[in-house]
């Protein structure tokens, strides 16, 4: 008998600006930029900004985070994109 499984989507537990805020948090604490790029993106599906998540606008209003040629993601935009997600960034000194 094989078993039925379904295809896990962190945005469908993204159900409050604390738990958004919480997932951003936590994927910033990684310092993986790549996880934090799709971070933002599960965070966007969450907000029902599926464009967002999935496309670079054309306006240029919000970035697209896809690797560049030498793979880094483009973050320059990223407190503008922030901002439309409903989030804030702070940052907190680490323990000694």
């Amino acid at each position: 008998m094989p078993l039925e499984t379904r295809v896990f989507d962190p945005a469908a537990y993204l159900d409050s600006d604390e738990a958004r805020a919480a997932y951003m948090t936590e994927a910033l604490e990684t310092g993986d930029p790549d996880f934090i790029a799709d971070a933002l993106c599960v965070i966007a599906r969450a907000r029902g900004l599926d464009r967002v998540a999935s496309e670079p606008d054309p306006s240029g209003a919000l970035p697209n985070y896809a690797p560049n040629r030498d793979g880094a993601s483009d973050l320059g935009q990223l407190p503008r994109l922030i901002r439309a997600l409903g989030l804030r960034l702070t940052v907190t000194p680490t323990a000694p």
